[in-house]
């Protein structure tokens, strides 16, 4: 079965760190885009990085700019999401996904348009909170 997982949410205060982990089974992320999206409650889906993972090419949402970092590591077939400094707007369900196109990516990045990626995980959860 082809999917993506996610991992490492959690709730953590203002200022501190999590990393994210997107693994992929039954394919390999090479050659794919490998996006993160967050969606918070009552908010519409908002994109915040990507990566190629072929050639690492890299994308940050400005939101995120300056405080979150995407990597990939081909050995594990994972993608991270390192966020720094995390902020109490930062909360919502992080969802990653993978599609074969980094136009398509950004796209849906963007909220262009309404085509899909080919790949979602189920999510977790990030709460920022005291």
């Amino acid at each position: 079965q082809l999917q993506l997982v996610e991992s490492g949410g959690g709730l953590v205060q203002p200022g501190g760190s999590l990393r994210l982990s997107c693994g992929a089974s039954g394919f390999t992320l090479d050659p794919y885009v490998v996006g993160w999206f967050r969606q918070a409650p009552g908010k519409e889906r908002e994109g915040v990085s990507c990566i190629n993972f072929s050639d690492g090419k890299t994308y940050i949402g400005d939101s995120v700019k300056g405080r979150f970092t995407i990597s990939r590591d081909n050995a594990k077939n994972t993608v991270y999401l390192q966020m720094n400094n995390l902020k109490p707007e930062d909360t919502g369900v992080y969802y990653c996904a993978a599609d074969l196109s980094w136009v398509a990516t950004m796209n849906v990045m963007r909220g262009v348009g309404r085509a899909g990626m080919d790949y979602w995980g189920k999510g977790t959860l990030v709460t920022v909170s005291s």
